[in-house]
């Protein structure tokens, strides 16, 4: 069972920059494709970045390519999310996830942190 927490949200205002870690316990964090993902009032949760086993792949979502970085430590058992030029509708809980398989999709992810609120102002 691997136990996931974020940090790192926070108010912003829009153009500025936050970086989300995401640490992990209860596994063996290198064995586990580590993604990002976020979820706004009202709308479904989306994909934003997913990072491979040791790094040497990333992909990111359209919306924030570009602009957000995924990066992980696999010795420090923590995946980070560093978010420049954030705009308003960047405003969303944003939760670190865990999954077996490289996946963009929410149900290929078996656990999840319980989110860091990111509020973006104009």
């Amino acid at each position: 069972q691997v136990q996931l927490v974020e940090s790192g949200g926070g108010l912003v205002q829009a153009g500025g920059s936050l970086r989300l870690s995401c640490a992990a316990s209860g596994g063996t964090f290198s064995r586990y494709v580590m993604g990002w993902f976020r979820q706004a009032p009202g709308k479904e949760r989306e994909f934003v970045a997913v990072i491979s086993w040791t790094g040497d792949s990333t992909y990111y979502a359209d919306v924030v390519k570009g602009r957000f970085t995924i990066s992980r430590d696999n010795a420090k058992n923590t995946v980070y999310l560093q978010m420049n030029s954030l705009k308003p509708e960047d405003t969303a809980v944003y939760y670190c996830a865990a999954a077996a398989r490289y996946s963009t999709n929410v149900d290929a992810y078996d656990y999840w942190g319980q989110g860091t609120q990111v509020t973006v102002s104009s």
